[in-house]
C-alpha cells in the first residue's frame, strides 16, 4: 500500500513503549495487560506515523507517539483502508526536525 489510514483496532498489548507529546525519549510501560483504547495514524511505502492509547485495568489512559518495541499480549485487530490515487511520503522538515507527511498524486 502507497497510501493507508487506520480505520479501527481492538486488541491488547503487554510491552507498550511510546513517546508522549513533547518528550524526547520514549516510556515503556511494563506491567501489562493493557487495553488497546484507541490507535490512529498514517502508512506509506516510506514510512509511518501511528498514535496509540492504552488503558491498564485501573482505567488509567496512557497515550503517545507508538514506537517499535510495542507487544501484542491477544489479538491487535487492526483494519487499514487504502487511499487510492495518492501516494504518502515522509520528508524532513528542517522547521520541526520530524519527518513530515507529504501527500502526491498517482496514476490509477
Amino acid at each position: 500500500m502507497r497510501a493507508a489510514c487506520v480505520l479501527s483496532c481492538v486488541g491488547s498489548t503487554g510491552k507498550t513503549t511510546l513517546r508522549p507529546a513533547g518528550a524526547r525519549a520514549p516510556r515503556v510501560f511494563e506491567q501489562s495487560p493493557f487495553e488497546i483504547v484507541s490507535l490512529v495514524g498514517t502508512l506509506g511505502a516510506d514510512g509511518h506515523h501511528l498514535h496509540l492509547s492504552i488503558a491498564d485495568e485501573e482505567c488509567v489512559v496512557r497515550g503517545g507517539h507508538a514506537l517499535e518495541g510495542c507487544i501484542v499480549r491477544t489479538t491487535a485487530e487492526v483494519v487499514l483502508g487504502e487511499i487510492l490515487g495518492v501516494e504518502f511520503h515522509r520528508r524532513q522538515d528542517e522547521r520541526t526536525g520530524y519527518d513530515e507527511l507529504f501527500i502526491s498524486s498517482r496514476p490509477e
